[in-house]
């Protein structure tokens, strides 16, 4: 059986008290997506609504995985993802989740999401996010009670990048905030690429990180399915 892929995003389109537009960054989809779609992958998506997400960065469409990606199966099904609580996660080996600022404005709270996190993380899946899209991982809490970050290294959009970038749209700092539940935050130079396994948790930094993320899931998953 090929392994499947759950990627979940957010449906927020808006960020900030300045209503800064954002949704998921089509680079941070895009290029995970094209890394599972080689190794032949089943790949399905949800969002936390069941509302049509919204996609940031289109003027990166150029981008050979980037418009394969819109202009393909990717972005279509996407479009069409189904909510997440409709969905049995139990059918999928892994979950990922792509970042874009959209991630900081419905996922640091959503029950289900983290739910779903901890289930799939605790049978032995792969649970893999990229940029902002590690803020899905806060506030996720393992059957023992304590955070599934806490003494993981991790890699996430960083402070110093954060200030050249959204400061004043975001609610509260990434980096901060995972370090305070316990992650070893991993930041490398702002903008380069820097993706991190730890056991079955797979991390990136940002939009340039993205492929490394989908490359070491794919990897994770193989020697699973092997």
């Amino acid at each position: 059986m090929k392994p499947k892929v759950l990627i979940i995003v957010s449906n927020a389109n808006t960020i900030g008290s300045n209503n800064r537009r954002t949704g998921t960054f089509l680079p941070e989809v895009a290029h995970p997506y094209a890394e599972f779609e080689k190794a032949d992958f089943q790949i399905d998506f949800a969002s936390l609504t069941g509302e049509s997400p919204f996609l940031d960065a289109l003027n990166l469409a150029d981008d050979p995985e980037n418009l394969k990606f819109l202009t393909g199966k990717g972005w279509e099904n996407m479009h069409s993802a189904p909510k997440l609580s409709e969905v049995d996660v139990n059918n999928y080996d892994a979950v990922f989740i792509p970042g874009g600022l959209a991630p900081m404005v419905d996922m640091p709270e959503n029950t289900e999401l983290k739910k779903v996190i901890a289930e799939v993380y605790e049978r032995n899946g792969v649970v893999g996010a990229v940029c902002h899209g590690p803020v899905s991982l806060l506030n996720v809490k393992l059957s023992d009670g304590t955070y599934l970050v806490n003494g993981k290294n991790i890699a996430s959009f960083t402070t110093e990048e954060e200030d050249s970038y959204a400061r004043a749209d975001v609610p509260f700092d990434l980096q901060t905030a995972l370090t305070e539940q316990g992650a070893i935050f991993h930041a490398a130079e702002p903008w380069s690429a820097n993706s991190i396994t730890d056991g079955n948790l797979v991390t990136g930094q940002n939009p340039a990180s993205a492929k490394g993320v989908g490359e070491k899931m794919v990897a994770l998953l193989e020697s699973k399915n092997s």
